[in-house]
């Protein structure tokens, strides 16, 4: 059992790019880094990988495979089967805005992403009883440059450390769902 601080992960994202960055805890309990894997014209790929000390960097938690033309592709979870990112990440309603997902985390409960529906937050994870669980947040205008750093953020409620890479994944597919206007 990890131990409990009562704090939220606060991960620093340290490019602010949504195709390559390291994801460091604040206070060094979690490294995470996402980055491409393959690019050619009919496919890019992205890995995620747990580097907190202690772990097998070269071992994948997730594959993330967008298709031609910045399209949606395909999320595999683990050593889990593929799955198309649509039915992976699903629209609340078929009218309904793309930025506004659910998805079942390998936990067996849904949570739902959305865009700027809470003041501060550009992105916000709640699960099903609409508490908090995630957020990224863009750096704060006006604040100064740090070396080494975006000034972005991804803030996870420490009682889902099971779900880190989900919750980064998944973040991933609606940053690119919206900067492609899928």
């Amino acid at each position: 059992m990890s131990t409990v601080y009562g704090m939220p992960y606060l991960l620093e994202d340290k490019t602010g790019q949504p195709t390559e960055s390291e994801f460091v805890d604040m206070h060094d309990r979690l490294r995470l880094r996402l980055h491409c894997s393959a690019q050619t014209p009919t496919h890019t790929a992205y890995m995620i990988h747990n580097v907190t000390h202690g772990h097998n960097p070269s071992d994948p938690l997730i594959a993330l495979a967008f298709g031609p033309n910045n399209s949606l592709g395909t999320i595999t979870v683990r050593s889990g089967a593929p799955k198309a990112m649509g039915d992976y990440l699903v629209k609340l309603s078929p009218l309904g805005s793309s930025l506004t997902r659910k998805f079942l985390g390998s936990d067996g409960q849904e949570y739902r992403w959305s865009w700027r529906s809470t003041k501060g937050h550009e992105w916000t994870c709640i699960n099903r009883s609409q508490y908090f669980v995630a957020s990224y947040s863009l750096k704060v205008a006006g604040e100064p440059e740090y070396p080494g750093s975006s000034g972005c953020m991804l803030t996870i409620d420490e009682a889902y450390p099971h779900l880190v890479a989900e919750l980064l994944a998944s973040l991933t597919i609606m940053r690119h769902i919206a900067a492609h206007g899928l």
